[in-house]
C-alpha cells in the first residue's frame, strides 16, 4: 500500500482549494464556469499520478462518501436559508416550485427511457441513473446570473434551489423502497414517512432556534455543524427523510417571524438569531465552497478519457441533453408563458448530479453506464448556460444582492449594540 508524504497532501489539498479561488476569479472575467475548470483539473491531475506511478485507491473513494453526506447536507440547509417565505414572493415560489417539480419528474422520465433504450435493460436502474442527471445546480445557477432582471435572477435561484431540494429527495426516496413490490405499501409507506418526520422536524427545529439563540460562546461553528450531522445521521438510522429534517430547520430558523408568532413571539430573541443566521450563512458558505470543489476535482480524477472519443457515449449524451431542454422548453413556457429568453438554456448539471451518482447502491450500479455521459452533459450544459447568457447581453457574475431571499436588514438598534447585517452569499 503507497503512503503519501502527509506533507505533500497538506501542499496539494491546500494549492487546490487556492486555485479554485483563482477559479472562480477567471470565471467571472471569461464567462468560462468555474466547474470546468476543476474538472479540467481533476483530469490533470490524474494524468501526473499515472505518470509517477500513483493511483487512486478505494480510501479516496471512502473520504469521498463521506465529503458527500456533509455535502448533501450543507447544500440543502444551504437552499433553505435562501428560501424567504412572504406573502409577495408567493406567485415567483409557486411558479418556479413547479417548473421545478414538473421539470425533475419529466426529465427522469425521458432520460430513464434513454439510458433504457441505449444501456441498461433493468427500467428501476434507468430511473436511478437519471435522477441525478434531472438535477439543476443551484451551486452554479446562483454565481452566474446575477447579470439578469430582478425577475428573471429570482425565478433562477428559487427554481435552482427548489431542483436540488426536490432532487436530491426523490432519489433517496426511490432507493429507500426499491425493494418493495406493493404500490400502497410504497405509498402508505412514504405517506407516513413524511409525516412523521415532519412533525419530528418542527418540534426539533423550534427546540435549536430556542437553544442556539441561548449560546453566547463565539467557538460554535463546528457545534452547529455537528449538531446537523447527529440529525442526519439519527434520522438515517430510524430511516426517516433525514433531509427533511435539514430543511424544515433551515426554513424555521430563516423564517423565524413567520413561524414564531403570537404566544411563541414572546420566546424569541430577533437579535441573536440574526447571528445564528449569520454563522450558519458563513459555515454553510464556506463548506459548499471546499465540498464543491473537491468533487469537482475528484469527478475529473475519476475520468477515463478514453471514453470520451466514444462515438455512442457522445450520441447517448446528445439525447439526453436534447430531452432535457425540450421538457425545459415545455415547461418554461406553460408557466412563464412570456420572455422566457435566456432562461430556458439556463439549466446546467454539476454538483448534485455528481453526488447522487457517487451516491447510488452498489446493486444497480453498473459499468455499461459510461461516466464520460456525466462529463460531456455537464459540459455541455455548462457551455449552453454561459453561451446564452452571453448572447443576450448578459455576463458570467453572482447574485451579489440577495435580500429578496434573505429578506432586508435589521433596522437600527440601541447605540451599544452591534447591528448585524446578512452578508450576500457567494457560492461558487
Amino acid at each position: 500500500m503507497e503512503v503519501i508524504n502527509p506533507y505533500i497532501a497538506i501542499i496539494g489539498i491546500s494549492l487546490i482549494i487556492i486555485l479554485s479561488y483563482f477559479f472562480n476569479i477567471i470565471s467571472q472575467k471569461t464567462n468560462v464556469p468555474s466547474v470546468l475548470m476543476l474538472i479540467v483539473l481533476g483530469i490533470l491531475m490524474k494524468q501526473g499520478m499515472n505518470f509517477i506511478g500513483i493511483s487512486a485507491g478505494k480510501q479516496l473513494f471512502s473520504l469521498l462518501e463521506l465529503l458527500g453526506i456533509v455535502g448533501l447536507i450543507m447544500i440543502v440547509l444551504e437552499a433553505a436559508l435562501d428560501l424567504h417565505l412572504t406573502k409577495e414572493k408567493w406567485p415567483i415560489i409557486w411558479k418556479s416550485f413547479s417548473v421545478a417539480l414538473i421539470s425533475l419528474i419529466l426529465s427522469t422520465a425521458a432520460i430513464a427511457y434513454i439510458i433504457n433504450y441505449f444501456i441498461i435493460e433493468d427500467f428501476f436502474t434507468c430511473i436511478i441513473y437519471a435522477g441525478p442527471l434531472s438535477i439543476m445546480s443551484s451551486a452554479i445557477i446562483i454565481p452566474s446570473v446575477g447579470g439578469l432582471g430582478e425577475e428573471k435572477k429570482e425565478f433562477m435561484v428559487y427554481e435552482g434551489t427548489f431542483s436540488d431540494i426536490l432532487g436530491i429527495m426523490v432519489f433517496y426516496f426511490l432507493i429507500g423502497n426499491a425493494g418493495a413490490d406493493n404500490a400502497k405499501l410504497v405509498v402508505w409507506d412514504v405517506v407516513s414517512n413524511i409525516s412523521v418526520t415532519i412533525i419530528l422536524s418542527i418540534i426539533i427545529s423550534y427546540g435549536l432556534v430556542l437553544i442556539f439563540q441561548k449560546m453566547n460562546s463565539q467557538v460554535k461553528l463546528f457545534l452547529l455543524i455537528a449538531v446537523l450531522l447527529i440529525l442526519y445521521s439519527v434520522g438515517k438510522l430510524f430511516h426517516l427523510s433525514s433531509l427533511l429534517i435539514i430543511l424544515i430547520f433551515g426554513l424555521v430558523l430563516n423564517n423565524n417571524r413567520l413561524f414564531f408568532k403570537g404566544f411563541l413571539k414572546k420566546w424569541l430573541q430577533p437579535k441573536k438569531v440574526k447571528n445564528i443566521l449569520h454563522d450558519f450563512h458563513l459555515v454553510t458558505m464556506e463548506t459548499a465552497f471546499v465540498v464543491r470543489t473537491f468533487f469537482f476535482v475528484l469527478f475529473g480524477i475519476t475520468i477515463t478519457l478514453a471514453s470520451l472519443l466514444n462515438l455512442e457515449v457522445a450520441l447517448i449524451s446528445l439525447a439526453i441533453l436534447t430531452s432535457l431542454y425540450v421538457v425545459r422548453i415545455v415547461v418554461v413556457k406553460l408557466f412563464v408563458q412570456k420572455d422566457i429568453n435566456p432562461q430556458i438554456w439556463l439549466a446546467p448539471r454539476g454538483l448534485i448530479t455528481i453526488l447522487l451518482f457517487f451516491a447510488i447502491p452498489a446493486e444497480y450500479q453498473t459499468e455499461a453506464f459510461d461516466s464520460g455521459i456525466l462529463l460531456y452533459t455537464i459540459i455541455i450544459s455548462c457551455v449552453i448556460m454561459a453561451v446564452s447568457l452571453v448572447a443576450t447581453g448578459k455576463k458570467v457574475i453572482p447574485v451579489e444582492d440577495m435580500t429578496f431571499i434573505y429578506g432586508p436588514a435589521p433596522e437600527s438598534t440601541d447605540n451599544d449594540e452591534t447591528i448585524e447585517v446578512d452578508v450576500p452569499k457567494e457560492l461558487d
